[in-house]
């Protein structure tokens, strides 16, 4: 049996989500492995969500926001990104390993990057194998849905 990692993707609402959107009305074919979350801006992901989807059993994550500059919110993504490359320095330290989470930028036009995007992830993550905080348990995005 292949290891099939499992991949939570937070998605701002503006951009991340309509480019996802966009890949699927193309028809890009790309990983089923990614479970999206729409959140309204990346701006409001928080260290302790990023944390809490490893804990419950993700095996790789990863934040997608609006274009550096472009963001609905102003400084949103740059807030994000911050919080993830601090994330990724807790994720060493546990023993987790950093790699497994990654920001992205894009457009709402951007459906092939997004399918691209989540290709990149599922097979990182496949290299990596199992995530060694993982609970033993099949995940839903709803789980670690973030409160608007």
């Amino acid at each position: 049996m292949s290891f099939e990692p499992e991949i939570i993707g937070f998605c701002c609402q503006y951009c991340a989500f309509a480019a996802a959107d966009l890949a699927g009305a193309m028809r890009l074919q790309y990983p089923p492995n990614v479970k999206i979350v729409l959140i309204p801006c990346t701006g409001r992901i928080d260290i302790i969500h990023l944390l809490r989807a490893f804990e419950d059993g993700a095996d790789g994550v990863f934040v997608a926001g609006c274009l550096e500059g472009n963001c609905h919110f102003l400084e949103g993504n740059i807030w994000a990104k911050k919080r993830v490359i601090y994330t990724k320095g807790i994720l060493d330290e546990i023993g987790v390993g950093g790699d497994r989470l990654e920001m992205y930028n894009m457009s709402a036009a951007m459906g092939q990057r997004f399918a691209e995007v989540a290709t990149e992830m599922t097979e990182r993550i496949r290299a990596l194998g199992p995530n060694p905080a993982r609970k033993h348990k099949k995940i839903e995005a709803a789980e670690v849905a973030v409160e608007a």
